[in-house]
């Protein structure tokens, strides 16, 4: 059920439409320009040991999903438009999938700890889907999760209202193994259709 407080203002929906295209080629290149040790396997160094605070306020760490696939798209509950647009697809995927999505844990992770508390981000994620997680944290926690998912980040200030700002940002979706290990990753541009066929094909190969 979408929240229609969620729909996209205008100024605001402009924005993000002149910042989706930065996002995915800054988000494209941190997946491709690793370090050659970490391409040494043959998979990108993408995720690793966290500690995050989630929606009802429990602090969880990477153990805490061990032996679940897990689907995060970092993002704000402020955004405009990228972030509602990509939570819908994520949801309208899981419906197409059926009992099958059911073994994979859908994760909002924001970047916007300032102002994204436990209680913003519980309000936010019910909107989406009933299993999906929202997990804050400390600015400190919050950089070192994107960081090790080589996500781009930054705030951009509204001089007219400062605490109004933006938060541009990489827009992919991450789908981790059960044993912590990146699978696959999915840019802005994928729709619910293809995002439910590519997990299929991942969950029964």
């Amino acid at each position: 059920m979408q929240n229609s407080s969620l729909l996209p203002s205008r100024p605001k929906l402009i924005l993000a439409a002149g910042l989706i295209l930065l996002s995915v080629i800054i988000a494209a290149l941190s997946l491709t320009n690793l370090k050659p040790e970490q391409m040494g396997s043959g998979t990108a160094l993408i995720g690793g040991p966290f500690t995050m605070v989630n929606e009802k306020g429990e602090t969880v760490t990477e153990k805490s999903f061990a032996g679940k696939y897990m689907l995060l798209f970092f993002g704000f509950t402020n955004c405009g438009d990228v972030c509602p647009t990509e939570l819908q697809v994520m949801a309208a995927a899981f419906t197409e999938m059926g009992a099958l999505s059911e073994t994979i844990t859908p994760i909002f992770v924001s970047i916007d700890p300032e102002r994204d508390s436990p209680q913003v981000m519980a309000d936010y994620v019910k909107n989406f889907h009933p299993r999906l997680q929202g997990l804050t944290g400390t600015p400190d926690q919050v950089a070192a999760f994107a960081k090790i998912y080589h996500i781009f980040y930054q705030k951009v200030p509204n001089p007219k209202n400062p605490a109004d700002y933006e938060m541009d940002h990489s827009s992919i979706l991450y789908l981790m193994g059960p044993d912590g290990k990146f699978i696959k990753h999915f840019t802005y541009t994928t729709d619910a259709k293809g995002l439910a066929e590519a997990l299929k094909k991942v969950l029964q190969p």
